[in-house]
């Protein structure tokens, strides 16, 4: 069994670069390799304290598994792998620009069902956020290679307004789909 996975960091864990473009395909395949190998499973007949590391091991893979899949997890991790404490939940962009264009989206979404064609102006829309979606990544990445950490800071922060805004479009188109079936 391997015992020194807790004390691994979760790219150290996977035997990835610390980077935030990461294989999703490689991860996955890391992953369940890693979990076969300390599954509970395999340890059914071992003593307590096997059982119990093996469980703390399935869980640490789980977590750092679930961590570097997420775009905004990944990013927020890999600060603070260099010492910038984030915590999303309190924490919001200061660019006035992207927060009026945040509200101008929800209202938007707010009167998307009065539209002569939704399901089309929603699609028009997700295009638009995927767009922004596709370049912040990037951008992140970069300010993260040259220690800008302020600003890769400030990227994770629009990268999760962006999330969100793709899932109530995501969830608004569903929920016209459903109305017109």
């Amino acid at each position: 069994m391997f015992t020194n996975i807790l004390s691994l960091n979760f790219f150290e864990l996977f035997e990835i670069p610390v980077a935030y473009d990461v294989d999703l395909n490689e991860l996955q395949q890391k992953y369940t390799a890693l979990q076969q190998a300390v599954h509970p499973d395999k340890f059914a007949n071992a003593g307590d304290q096997e059982k119990r590391l093996s469980m703390q091991q399935t869980s640490h893979i789980n977590e750092a598994y679930q961590t570097l899949k997420d775009p905004v997890a990944r990013a927020v991790y890999l600060l603070k792998l260099k010492g910038v404490d984030i915590n999303l939940d309190n924490e919001t962009t200061m660019d006035m620009a992207f927060l009026m264009e945040q509200m101008e989206m929800r209202e938007k979404l707010a009167d998307m069902r009065q539209q002569d064609d939704p399901l089309e102006q929603l699609d028009k829309l997700a295009a638009e956020v995927k767009n922004k979606m596709a370049e912040m990544p990037r951008q992140f990445s970069a300010a993260y290679d040259n220690d800008q950490l302020e600003e890769a800071r400030e990227l994770i922060r629009k990268l999760q307004f962006m999330q969100k805004a793709k899932k109530e479009i995501d969830e608004l188109s569903a929920s016209l789909e459903d109305e017109l079936l």
